[in-house]
C-alpha cells in the first residue's frame, strides 16, 4: 500500500502507527459497505449471510494470535498441522443487475478470534482456571453471536418501516445448540447437520390424562441417511450455479425437533441426492456426497433453502482474492491492534471495490479492452482481477497524463502492401501486467 501511494522511499513509522496505535475503529470499517449492501438488496429479498472462519499462516513467534492449527488443505488420510491465524468472516449475498439468482459475496465484517495460550504444566490453579474461563470466552461460536448480535441489530432509523428478515448460511461446525439458542429476532438459520443426527417428531396430545409430565418431544424420527434411503419419491428443484441452471433431488421433512437446538425451534429438514458428474468427457459418472440441510423456518420453500445454501459457496471464493490478489495476511505486524486493524482495513477495501464492481451497468465492465485470447469470452460478471486492472489504470492513466477512456493505447498502422514493425506501447504493457 505504501508503494501505491507512492511512499516507499519515505519514513514508513507513521503508516505502522496508525494500526498498532488503534487509532482505526474496526466496529465502523464496514458501516457504509453495510448500507450499501441494503440499498443494492430488492424490498423483498432477506439479508443472506454466509459465515464462515479462514486461516492466515504466519510463522513469528512473537505475533498475537499465531498458534498451531489443523491444515484445511491437509489430506483427508493424515491431519496436517501449520502455524497461522485465525479470522472470521461475514458476507453478504448482493444479486447481480441481470440474474437475480447470480449473487456475489461481500464482506460485511472481518474479525480476529485468537485462541488463548495454553498454561504450561506447572501453572498454578488460578492460572490454569483462568484459561478455561478464557477458552469458553473466546470461543467461536460465541464470538459469532457477540458478532451477529452488532451487525443485525443497527441503530434504529424508521420503526414504522419493516425489518428485513436474515438468514444465516453456515457449514456444519456452526451448526451447534450455542449458536442455534442465541439467534438474534428475525433471524433464520441454514446450515449442515451430520448424517446420524437424532430428530425427533412433534409430540402427540395425549388422548386421556394420564399421570406425569407432559412430553417435550415426540417419537424417534428417521436420520437423516435412512430418509434418504428409503423409497419416498424425490423431489426436483431448480438452483443457479456457475452460471446454469442445475436440477437437485431433494427429499424433505417438516416440523421436526432436535435437542440440540431445543424446544423452542422447529426444524425443516432437507436431504439433497448426490450429484452427478464427469471429471472428462467421455469418462463414467460419478458421484459426490450427499448434503443434509436443515431450516429453522419451515415456512421457507425448498428451493430457497437449496439456492441460498449453494450461495454460501462464494465465501470461500472471498478467502481466494483476499490471501492471492490483496495480500490479506501479508503485513508485517505482529501486534494486538494491527493484527486486527490492518486486515479488516484491506478486507473493508475489498468490499468496497466489489460494490463498485456491481454497481457498473455491463457495458462499463470492459474498460479495459479484453486481450486478443480472452476477446471471445464473455463472463456473466467481472472478476475481481479485471476490476483491478480497471482501477490501477483508472489511477495510473491519471498520473501518466492520459484520457480516462482507456480505448486503445496503440498507435493506429496503415495498412500498406508492407507494413511496419510491430512497435509496442509501454502504458498499455503496463496497465495489463499483474504487478
Amino acid at each position: 500500500m505504501l508503494s501505491t501511494c507512492g511512499q516507499q522511499f519515505l519514513d514508513w513509522s507513521a503508516a505502522y502507527r496508525l494500526f498498532s496505535h488503534h487509532r482505526v475503529s474496526t466496529d465502523r470499517l464496514f458501516d457504509n459497505v453495510h448500507h450499501a449492501v441494503q440499498v443494492l438488496l430488492p424490498s423483498s429479498q432477506p439479508l443472506c449471510l454466509a459465515i464462515d472462519d479462514t486461516l492466515l499462516r504466519r510463522t513469528g513467534t512473537h505475533t498475537h494470535g499465531v498458534a498451531w492449527r489443523r491444515d484445511p488443505l491437509g489430506p483427508k488420510f493424515h491431519t496436517n498441522f501449520v502455524r497461522a491465524q485465525r479470522y472470521l468472516q461475514i458476507s453478504a449475498a448482493v444479486p447481480s443487475q441481470q440474474n437475480p439468482n447470480a449473487v456475489r459475496m461481500v464482506p460485511l465484517d472481518f474479525w480476529h478470534c485468537p485462541t488463548p495460550v495454553r498454561p504450561r504444566a506447572k501453572a498454578t490453579a488460578e492460572q490454569k482456571t483462568q484459561y478455561r474461563q478464557d477458552a469458553k470466552r473466546m470461543n467461536l461460536s460465541v464470538q459469532l453471536i457477540a458478532r451477529l448480535q452488532r451487525l443485525c441489530n443497527p441503530a434504529p432509523t424508521d420503526p414504522h418501516s419493516p425489518r428485513r428478515p436474515i438468514h444465516l448460511l453456515v457449514d456444519g461446525q456452526y451448526t451447534n445448540g450455542r449458536v442455534l439458542k442465541n439467534l438474534p429476532p428475525g433471524t433464520t438459520l441454514i446450515g449442515r447437520i451430520r448424517k446420524d443426527a437424532k430428530l425427533y417428531y412433534q409430540p402427540i396430545a395425549a388422548a386421556s390424562a394420564r399421570r406425569g409430565r407432559r412430553r417435550s418431544y415426540g417419537a424417534l424420527a428417521p436420520t437423516p441417511e435412512q430418509i434418504r434411503t428409503t423409497e419416498d419419491p424425490w423431489e426436483t428443484v431448480e438452483v443457479f450455479a456457475a452460471g446454469i441452471t442445475h436440477q437437485c433431488r431433494v427429499k424433505t421433512v417438516t416440523g421436526l425437533l432436535w435437542r440440540t437446538a431445543g424446544l423452542g425451534l422447529l426444524l425443516k429438514l432437507v436431504v439433497i441426492a448426490p450429484l452427478h458428474y464427469r471429471p472428462r468427457s467421455g469418462s463414467k459418472l460419478l458421484y459426490r456426497r450427499p448434503a443434509f440441510l436443515i431450516c429453522t423456518d419451515p415456512a421457507l420453500t425448498t428451493q430457497q433453502i437449496v439456492q441460498q445454501y449453494v450461495w454460501r459457496w462464494d465465501i470461500e471464493v472471498n478467502f481466494r482474492e483476499e490471501k492471492s490478489l490483496l495480500g490479506v495476511g501479508d503485513g508485517q505486524v505482529r501486534t494486538v491492534q494491527a493484527t486486527q486493524c490492518l486486515p479488516a482495513f484491506q478486507v473493508a477495501a475489498y468490499s468496497m471495490l466489489l460494490l463498485a464492481a456491481l454497481r457498473l451497468p455491463t457495458a462499463d465492465h470492459d474498460l479495459l479492452p479484453p486481450t486478443k485470447w480472452a476477446a471471445h469470452t464473455k463472463p456473466q460478471r467481472a472478476s475481481t482481477e479485471h476490476v483491478l486492472h480497471c482501477l490501477r489504470a483508472d489511477v495510473w492513466g491519471r498520473g501518466l497524463g492520459l484520457e480516462t477512456n482507456f480505448s486503445d493505447f496503440l498507435e493506429n498502422i496503415k495498412s500498406d502492401a508492407k507494413s511496419e514493425k510491430f512497435r509496442p506501447s509501454l502504458p498499455s504493457a503496463l496497465f495489463y501486467c499483474n504487478a
